[in-house]
Formats: C-alpha cells, sequence, structure tokens
C-alpha cells in the first residue's frame, strides 16, 4: 500500500525527491501521512481537494481488497 501511495505521489509532484510517507497503526486502521514539498502541495490536493480524494479513494480501494482500514494524511 505505501509503494502504491509513493508512486501515485511522485508522479504528480515536481519534487519527487521530496515526497515521504509515513505509516502508523491506529487501532485497527493504518494511518498514511504524505509528507510533499510545499511548492507541490497545490498539486497533491488539487482543485477542490479532487486529487486528494482521488488518492484516498484509491488507497481504500486497495485496502479493502486486503479487508484491511486505511486513512490518509496529506500534511505540510
Amino acid at each position: 500500500m505505501k509503494e502504491l501511495l509513493d508512486v501515485i505521489t511522485k508522479a504528480l509532484v515536481d519534487s519527487p525527491q521530496e515526497v515521504k510517507i509515513t505509516e502508523r497503526e491506529d487501532n485497527e486502521t493504518t494511518v498514511f501521512e504524505i509528507h510533499v514539498a510545499d511548492s507541490d502541495m497545490g498539486k497533491v490536493i488539487g482543485k477542490q481537494g479532487r486529487i486528494a480524494k482521488a488518492i484516498r479513494a484509491v488507497a481504500k480501494a486497495a485496502a479493502a481488497k486486503e479487508d484491511k482500514k486505511v486513512v490518509v494524511d496529506i500534511v505540510d
């Protein structure tokens, strides 16, 4: 799952070397935090949050195949 988010995020940004994804367990949910450069934040969020919603939807679909719960946070 982390690799999937990494590939998607790096394809969207101008500075892929600054993309960092951290993973932590929170009860029965896995939380992924995506860190990108400040200049790339808008590209990852998108207009009205559409790209962020799409990233979350893909992550949830992949997690559903494995019967897991996933939360994706985009932090600065």
